[in-house]
């Protein structure tokens, strides 16, 4: 790979952005959001072969969708042995040599995330790397415990050193259209946050429209979160492209009107290299180059990490290696 292209693609220069402060809730913005489903799917039916890249570009849109993963597991059978191996993976994430023949160094996934019984051991063993860790929190994946205990479960997590937390909101909410209750709930995670930032999941395939959607995803950034993200991963319906470009206009909507930039995270079904670059590609399309850096971009992971060694080594030697060769731990 030539050091120009990487350059430009794969090491983007990184920088941050301030804070979502929110704002107070606009109710009229909020009922005026609209969703024309049909116009929607159409747009979403033609992305994946709207844009194809090759050779040493895919290499480059690779290695930046890795440095765009939160390397995750959310197992009822995880360790602390795991969750250190899935530590070492996100530290160095592609072999050595591979990243030696494509010019590159220094490479890691965006964060890694766990349950709360989890941070610590993420982060001692993510010290010195400057990877951060995630917690999911709220009552993770239902979000049905009593809120005081969701708000107290926060404040654990960012305790223990996690500096990011992924809330799960209340769906109820959405589906009776009580906005107030939704955005007086985000205010609420938002706070208990503190330096941490917050990554408001929205469960979408339980949502029922993707007009929910929108207006969800605009209560949400209202209410100061940083990121909002499709699901848990645990629904029957995860990531889809239709409910991508509705939460990418609305990001691209309140930024125009607010200034600040939201990020944006889908999560669940994307195991793929060759989906990870139609994403990839969609936030070029809708938002521009800025929001291709892990503080505005990230996949919500874990097989996809493997797919997309397997897509490197390939370019690399001319072979596909096994499965097994690009375990996660």
């Amino acid at each position: 790979m030539t050091t120009a292209t990487t350059e430009r693609i794969a090491q983007l220069p990184q920088v941050s952005e301030p804070r979502n402060p929110g704002m107070a809730l606009d109710l009229d913005w909020v009922r005026g959001v609209q969703a024309n489903t049909s116009a929607i799917e159409r747009r979403a039916a033609t992305l994946p072969g709207r844009r194809s890249v090759k050779k040493d570009y895919q290499a480059a849109w690779l290695l930046r969708a890795i440095s765009c993963i939160d390397l995750t597991t959310l197992s009822g059978d995880d360790t602390v042995q795991r969750v250190r191996r899935l530590c070492a993976k996100a530290r160095q994430p592609v072999s050595p040599e591979i990243l030696a023949a494509l010019g590159m160094e220094g490479l890691t996934v965006g964060a890694v995330c766990v349950y709360h019984d989890m941070v610590a051991a993420a982060v001692e063993a993510l010290e010195g790397s400057g990877i951060p860790v995630a917690a999911v929190s709220t009552g993770f994946p239902a979000g049905l415990s009593p809120f005081h205990l969701r708000v107290a479960e926060i404040g654990e997590s960012v305790k223990a050193g996690a500096q990011e937390i992924d809330i799960v909101i209340s769906r109820r909410h959405v589906l009776g259209g009580d906005w107030q209750a939704l955005y007086e709930e985000m205010r609420a995670f938002r706070e208990a946050c503190g330096p941490a930032h917050v990554k408001a999941i929205l469960a979408t395939g339980e949502l029922g429209t993707l007009r929910n959607v929108a207006r969800a995803s605009l209560v949400c950034m209202m209410a100061g979160a940083d990121f909002i993200k499709t699901s848990t991963g645990k629904e029957s319906v995860n990531a889809t492209l239709p409910v991508s470009l509705v939460m990418i206009r609305a990001i691209r909507d309140y930024h125009e009107r607010t200034g600040i930039r939201i990020g944006y995270k889908p999560a669940g079904g994307i195991s793929k290299a060759k989906d990870a670059l139609v994403y990839l590609g969609l936030i070029k399309d809708e938002l521009g180059d800025r929001w291709l850096r892990p503080d505005l971009f990230r996949f919500g992971a874990s097989s996809l990490l493997g797919d997309i060694e397997r897509q490197l080594e390939h370019h690399v030697t001319g072979a596909y290696s096994a499965g097994y060769r690009h375990a996660m731990g």
